[in-house]
């Protein structure tokens, strides 16, 4: 598993979604990087595109919700890099329908989405919970 405890900003719900989120990357890269052919990879591709569609516009909401609780000065630019994401993700579930998804393409996906979550998490999100500790919000 991905997780590292340094990847805690402090604030169980968001904690617990980022868990989630590193699981699902790293049952996904291990896949990825299985010898099958990755014509036979494109059941779980689509799997993976499904959840990061739907999952990541509800994680975000989340953290959108408590950055907006707390007063949290950089939540529109939060916002707009969440924003971003979701159109990234949005257009790599564009290419897979229009059925241009090949190995190399499977390959890009699967570092985009963890380098684009290690980056995350271990930079903008722990602005989240220093800040939350440092006005004694509820983290």
């Amino acid at each position: 598993m991905m997780w590292k405890e340094r990847y805690r900003i402090g604030v169980d719900l968001i904690d617990n979604q980022h868990k989630e989120l590193f699981n699902r990357l790293s049952n996904f890269i291990q896949i990825v990087q299985n010898d099958t052919h990755w014509e036979d990879k494109m059941d779980d591709v689509k799997k993976t595109l499904d959840f990061m569609k739907e999952y990541v516009v509800y994680h975000f909401n989340d953290e959108e919700r408590y950055q907006e609780e707390i007063s949290y000065p950089e939540l529109e630019e939060h916002r707009e890099v969440h924003a971003n994401f979701r159109e990234a993700i949005n257009e790599y579930v564009r290419t897979f329908e229009e059925g241009q998804f090949n190995e190399k393409k499977i390959k890009e996906f699967a570092a985009k989405l963890m380098t684009w979550l290690i980056v995350h998490v271990c930079k903008m999100d722990q602005k989240i919970g220093e800040y939350a500790r440092e006005k004694g919000g509820k983290v």
